[in-house]
């Protein structure tokens, strides 16, 4: 139900105070005295459903006019419109979309941080007699729901998928209106946050008897004889009458769509509202393995049939694949010792906001695995269920974080409905129920409570992974004490020796680590928001580290099961180390369009197989002449060789796990780096000194769309001299024309660039950009034309394909 949405700003002038929700005054940490503070907040909320909230409030109504009203289709993230403001002073204040970030603009008097949607829709008389629910991937925040006129309830997660009932409202035959309220006017994180709908929503039909949500779970064991056993759980639910001699039969598929397994189970008597649960076992021969080298997928396909009747068929893609983890050896994938080579990212993409587009997680995976990236941290929420798709076609392990520690019952209700809606997800590795949870997790009274109340809850409901938590310092109290897999938050938080001397039979892993400071192609000094690109502490004394020494920590510690680096992309918010006028952080090893800075190739160079090589910086350096620059070169070759226009500067041997460096005088022209192999030159690798931005190349990463009104291109925008080069300190505005598509997004990845987000400009940071291209429902191509004032033009052309059924992976 994406498509044809109204919306609008600020609540309607009869709502006065109605929709007022008490909530605790800390949000984004769960503090010692949460569950005092909830009891007494909870006398005094209004249940929405029975006192049907806001029945009589005019935006609610069906027969309301919003004719006035902005159509738009989802995902949708109206903060990312907004233009950008200065946020509150005091550096880690908590605001609408994060910290202190010089975010949007949300001024409460203008009406920004309240939206309202609203979406009709007509059924056929067919529905009649049919379950007929809502599902919400995801609402930041404070959600209410109606559907024509009747309150469905109040959602407050901003990151769970949650679902209501429509069937006692919902008029088959006739039409229907679906109402959305959410207030984004509390964060609860630090972070760039977004608002709105910003995930996709689903209209569900089904017959009374039916698999129910989430319905299924999948096992899988691996046999010594390499055949693998399939433990499959399936929950059916019965919402009609009485019924006898219902049949369930799993099926299994491969890949190609051949049947491997099958099982049948009879259910006599199923009676009115009763749920069954049906565990059965198959055998699936020679299996091909899930790995993050071989992401093959499976799937299951459930049948619920009575009489010669089809009541459901209810599809479950799996893959078959174990996890386990040693406290010596680290973390094991299908029995083989796996290093988790992992990045931690926030949810955001440039001129995207929160709100992206299914083909953006397969965009921002592939980027990760680029660099030799395996394993994901979703910080410090549930993903979105189409990330998790991505990385189990990708072959990307995944963290799955919880995003509020607590043993409240709406907390507890939305760790189990992630781990409901995610466990048969193959790249799902562990569950983590939370993240530097200061007050709580190195308390041994109620630090400890919550740990074993959640990590009950998850065990109840998925046998088959661990939990971890994200712990920063406090290492041997609290929730080091009892949780399953220790998670360390930067190794000089604590003594990581220590704790696994004194706790040796626990596994553990790095949860995340690193957290330096550099911004794409910039060499100059700290500051305005701009950090150098060379791996170095840009903040010495602080838990910050470098990339290479954090390689070099980890890898000497095999008992680790391997680290996070903070971050696999630059986010919104957060903007460390500067504050305003900086509006995104300076973390990551991609910048926020996903391009890549310096020190991503040191984890491609010692995260991955093939030979790397790259030296740096550019080599345009007017009016330094003569005076030394500082070249690196980051390779995982034997050695490396720097000339200078064509003059030797020596060959080094390079360290395991690091770098080299030469002071090399600049002057005009060329400086080549040569990689060695045992003697043997494999790489090479020039850079030069460029003439002045001449014209515009852009770049598609797919030249080929699916004509669906959903799928996107990234498009990389390149600044070049008359040859071609690109201008590595080029920033010029570039404007865009499009016929055949439209442009969702631009950016550039300067964290201190204030353009708009969602335009057809923008200026280039150190000679790059990007514009992200949608697909039109209807055409047979998309034509990008690029132009600026004193380059030559560049256009592109970009295919669409409207034939047939969108393609499952995009």
């Amino acid at each position: 139900m994406d498509l044809n949405w109204r919306f609008h700003f600020g609540d309607p002038p009869d709502a006065n105070n109605l929709f007022d929700y008490p909530e605790r005054q800390q949000l984004t940490k769960t503090w010692s005295t949460y569950l005092e503070e909830e009891a007494k907040l909870a006398r005094g909320r209004i249940d929405p459903v029975v006192n049907n909230l806001g029945g009589n409030i005019s935006s609610v109504q069906p027969s309301f006019d919003d004719g006035n009203w902005r159509t738009l289709n989802l995902p949708h993230d109206w903060f990312v419109e907004l233009p950008f403001k200065q946020g509150p002073p005091g550096g880690d204040i908590p605001t609408p979309t994060g910290w202190n970030n010089g975010s949007k603009d949300v001024d409460p008097k203008k009406g920004f941080n309240i939206g309202w949607y609203r979406r009709s829709f007509t059924l056929p008389t067919s529905d009649a007699g049919k379950i007929l629910s809502v599902e919400m991937d995801g609402v930041f925040r404070n959600s209410l729901v109606w559907i024509n006129g009747h309150c469905l309830g109040r959602h407050l997660s901003g990151y769970t998928s949650f679902s209501y009932d429509l069937t006692p409202y919902a008029i088959p035959g006739g039409k229907n209106t679906l109402v959305v309220r959410v207030d984004a006017s509390r964060s609860t994180g630090w972070f760039y946050e977004g608002a709105g709908i910003y995930r996709h929503v689903w209209l569900v039909k089904t017959n009374p008897l039916h698999v129910a949500r989430w319905g299924t779970y999948v096992v899988s064991e691996i046999l010594k004889d390499g055949n693998a056993r399939l433990s499959i759980e399936t929950t059916v639910r019965n919402q009609g009458k009485r019924i006898e001699a219902v049949r369930l039969t799993s099926t299994v598929f491969d890949a190609k769509g051949r049947r491997v397994a099958e099982a049948g189970e009879e259910i006599p008597i199923f009676e009115e509202g009763q749920d069954h649960v049906v565990r059965q076992q198959v055998l699936v021969r020679a299996p091909n393995l899930w790995s993050v080298d071989t992401p093959v997928m499976y799937s299951l396909a459930s049948r619920v049939t009575g009489d010669g009747e089809l009541f459901d068929e209810y599809k479950t893609p799996f893959g078959i694949r174990t996890v386990r983890f040693d406290p010596e050896r680290g973390f094991f994938l299908n029995g083989e010792h796996v290093s988790l080579k992992g990045t931690c990212n926030h949810q955001d993409h440039a001129g995207l906001g929160v709100a992206l587009p299914d083909r953006a997680q397969w965009f921002r995976i592939e980027r990760l695995k680029a660099i030799g990236s395996n394993a994901y941290r979703t910080a410090h929420n549930p993903p979105t269920p189409e990330l998790l798709d991505a990385c189990d076609h990708l072959g990307m392990l995944v963290m799955d974080e919880n995003r509020n520690m607590g043993v409240t019952p709406d907390m507890l209700d939305d760790l189990r409905s992630t781990i409901l809606r995610d466990r048969n997800h193959p790249s799902v590795f562990i569950w983590s129920l939370g993240n530097e949870e200061g007050q709580l997790q190195g308390n041994d009274g109620i630090g400890v409570e919550t740990v074993n109340t959640m990590s009950k809850v998850a065990r109840e409901l998925d046998s088959s992974r661990l939990t971890t938590v994200a712990i920063s310092g406090h290492w041997g109290k609290g929730f080091s004490r009892v949780i399953e897999v220790m998670g360390y938050n930067y190794w000089r938080q604590g003594n990581v020796d220590k704790y696994h001397e004194d706790f040796h039979s626990r596994p553990s892993l790095a949860t995340e680590d690193v957290s330096a400071l550099a911004t794409r192609g910039y060499y100059g000094e700290r500051k305005g928001g701009y950090c150098p690109a060379y791996d170095v502490i840009n903040e010495p004394g602080t838990y910050r580290d470098t990339v290479e020494h954090t390689i070099q920590y980890y890898a000497s510690r095999p008992f680790i099961a391997g680290f996070f680096a903070w971050a696999g992309f630059d986010h919104r918010g957060e903007p460390s180390p500067f504050g305003w006028p900086q509006i995104s952080s300076n973390y990551g090893a991609l910048d926020t369009c996903g391009f890549m800075k310096d020190n991503a190739y040191l984890y491609q160079a010692w995260w991955g197989a093939k030979p790397v090589l790259h030296i740096f910086p550019h080599w345009n350096w007017a009016g330094r002449e003569g005076k030394p620059i500082w070249v690196w070169a980051e390779s995982n070759c034997d050695e490396v060789e720097l000339l200078l226009n064509g003059r030797s500067l020596g060959k080094k041997a390079m360290p395991r796990y690091g770098h080299l460096e030469w002071q090399a005088p600049y002057t005009p022209g060329a400086i080549t780096g040569k990689a060695y192999i045992q003697g043997k030159e494999v790489l090479r690798k020039r850079i030069e000194t460029t003439g002045p931005p001449a014209a515009i190349r852009l770049m598609p990463d797919r030249k080929t769309l699916h004509g669906d009104g959903e799928d996107v291109s990234f498009v990389t925008v390149q600044v070049t001299d008359a040859r071609g080069r690109i201008v590595p300190d080029a920033n010029n505005m570039v404007d865009f024309q499009i016929d055949g598509g439209r442009i969702i997004g631009v950016g550039n990845g300067d964290p201190v660039c204030h353009e708009p987000d969602q335009a057809e400009r923008r200026s280039a940071f150190n000679g790059l950009a990007q514009v992200i291209v949608q697909a039109p429902r209807k055409g047979t191509k998309i034509v990008l034309t690029a132009k600026s004032a004193t380059l030559e033009t560049a256009s592109v052309v970009i295919d669409v394909d409207s034939s047939g059924p969108r393609p499952s992976a995009p």
